[in-house]
């Protein structure tokens, strides 16, 4: 069993720990955001945005959003549930992040953009809490098996 609260921990050997976690969490985001985005999504999307997007989209912007988002998803629920030794915190921490996080794009644009649809920011934020839900969860249970 893993103890993120061993004081014999090394450095070396949490930052090991933490990079194959993000590792896990980083491939399964990818894995259902993109399935998500391009089976689930992508109709409602361009029903209701159409007029917004972009014929193709910015991947250099989107990967940089993705190494980022899932790194923040790691510290701030995964690596807390590891420590604590709860995937339920795991569950919980990372279905708060998504709906903050998701929740400031969405309602920003809410603020900003004109006829921004309400329909796409409920959808958007139950988005972001499951998926996130489920990647610290996933990533959780990963850096139990793997520490």
């Amino acid at each position: 069993m893993l103890h993120l609260s061993n004081r014999h921990l090394s450095i070396f050997t949490l930052m090991l720990l933490y990079l194959k976690i993000y590792a896990v969490a980083l491939v399964t985001f990818l894995a259902i955001d993109i399935v998500w985005l391009a089976a689930v999504a992508r109709g409602f999307y361009q029903k209701h945005l159409g007029y917004l997007l972009a014929e193709q989209p910015n991947l250099y912007a989107a990967g940089v959003f993705y190494l980022l988002f899932v790194a923040g998803m790691v510290v701030f629920a995964t690596m807390p549930a590891l420590a604590a030794g709860s995937f339920w915190r795991a569950l919980a921490l990372g279905a708060f992040f998504g709906l903050v996080t998701y929740a400031t794009y969405d309602l920003t644009n809410q603020a900003t953009v004109k006829q921004w649809p309400w329909i796409v920011t409920a959808i958007d934020l139950t988005w972001g809490a499951f998926i996130s839900a489920t990647v610290s969860t996933v990533g959780y249970f990963a850096g139990r098996w793997l520490g």
